[in-house]
């Protein structure tokens, strides 16, 4: 960052830094949580095709209503509620979109914040709402989770009804974390403020079983709003498109704060061309969370401290320096996250190879570095006895008993 001494900037925008991880160009991506695989040649085909057909018209504006993208997500929507046994009864009127859904966060806290105001999160979470929050000039509160980093409905009731805020996140399954809350959670904080509660579900479509949406709780709960993403199932990081459902008052109230004809018309042309192929782009779901679950058993395994996942990452703890062993894994060619949590680090699910690549560099570092943990391996754990099998169970997980940090990245 530049030396802001010469500039009029705001006093609480100094000393702060930009939300980003290290983009390197490393063999084994593993850092932010995409979706490690590309999009298949015939999404690809069809989206040539559809952006083909609007490039003569890109002299006029876009639909700033987004209208059919609306329809197609009301569709998708309609069925992941329905695969999981659940009944919405969902409408165009009740869906926002944007560029990602950061900015869909940023909309509803720019409309329901703001100077004066407060917003409470559960950390550590998404570092993006504290940063979205204090850059409209609202206040920003925290509560730490528990030591498993879990929420349960006193707790959360007890809190929001003791800050009474004007916005509550809350994030399920939750980044760094990839602990789910259950809709009892979101209830008490509902029940408990006058404010509106987000409810931050990016990584929901990774989740075996599937959990119940909050979509489910929208009726007569006209301050709830849900939040999505098409970066992470979908594939689409690079589309950049986010959305919320929520009542439609509370969706005519970002119109005010949106800025003109936010969405392009090639956005909104791509995404509806995604929808229509959810089935294929979707199809990859499943081998990322065997790839997330082999990760899960085998850094278990070997004498890490692994959190129970619902997501597309797996967050695992009982390293003495993270920091190192970032490092040694990036000389090995694989790049995770040091999210700023005392003792812990986050991988996301990749492709089986890199999954591979990732298992055997860990081998390497702790056959090299065995106090690369922090406390060693139980007893009865199992060594580390060469290739991995894909067989690696599903296991419980036992958290390290190092306190997580606020403001994660």
């Amino acid at each position: 960052m530049g030396n802001f001494e010469s500039l009029p900037v705001r006093s609480d925008l100094v000393g702060l830094k930009p939300y980003g991880a290290p983009h390197l160009d490393v063999p084994v991506q593993l850092n932010v949580n995409e979706n490690a695989y590309p999009l298949p040649d015939v999404v690809v085909d069809s989206m040539r095709a559809a952006v083909n057909d609007h490039f003569s018209g890109l002299n006029r504006y876009p639909d700033r209503e987004f209208t059919a993208l609306r329809e197609h997500l009301v569709t998708y929507l309609t069925g992941i509620n329905e695969r999981a046994g659940d009944s919405v009864e969902l409408d165009p009127a009740m869906i926002w979109a944007a560029n990602g859904s950061n900015e869909v966060l940023s909309h509803i806290v720019q409309a329901f914040g703001g100077p004066g105001r407060t917003v409470l999160g559960f950390t550590p979470s998404y570092s993006m709402h504290p940063l979205i929050t204090t850059g409209t000039g609202a206040s920003w509160l925290s509560v730490d989770r528990k030591d498993d980093f879990t929420l349960d409905a006193d707790t959360v009731a007890a809190e929001v009804a003791r800050i009474d805020p004007d916005i509550v996140f809350l994030c399920t399954p939750n980044n760094p974390t990839g602990t789910s809350i259950g809709l009892d959670v979101i209830e008490a904080a509902y029940d408990n403020c006058s404010g509106i509660v987000i409810v931050d579900e990016a990584y929901a479509e990774f989740s075996r079983p599937a959990k119940p949406s909050a979509m489910t709780l929208l009726e007569g709960r006209p301050r709830l709003v849900v939040s999505r993403t098409m970066s992470k199932a979908f594939a689409c990081a690079g589309l950049r498109l986010g959305y919320a459902i929520a009542d439609p008052d509370l969706i005519d109230v970002l119109r005010l704060v949106r800025l003109p004809y936010h969405l392009s018309e090639v956005t909104q042309v791509l995404a509806c061309t995604a929808l229509e192929h959810a089935d294929v782009l979707l199809g990859n779901v499943d081998r990322l969370i065997d790839s997330r679950n082999r990760m899960s058993a085998h850094l278990a395994k070997v004498g890490f401290s692994v959190h129970d996942s619902d997501s597309n990452f797996v967050l695992f703890g009982n390293i003495s320096t993270p920091a190192e062993l970032w490092q040694k894994l990036l000389d090995r060619g694989v790049l995770i996250r040091d999210i700023g949590i005392d003792g812990h680090a986050r991988v996301n699910a990749g492709t089986e190879d890199e999954t591979e690549a990732f298992l055997t560099a860990i081998d390497e570092i702790l056959a090299e570095s065995p106090d690369i943990l922090a406390a060693p391996p139980a007893e009865d754990a199992h060594p580390v006895d060469g290739p991995h099998s894909s067989e690696d169970a599903p296991h419980s997980s036992t958290p390290s008993p190092a306190a997580p940090t606020k403001g994660t990245p």
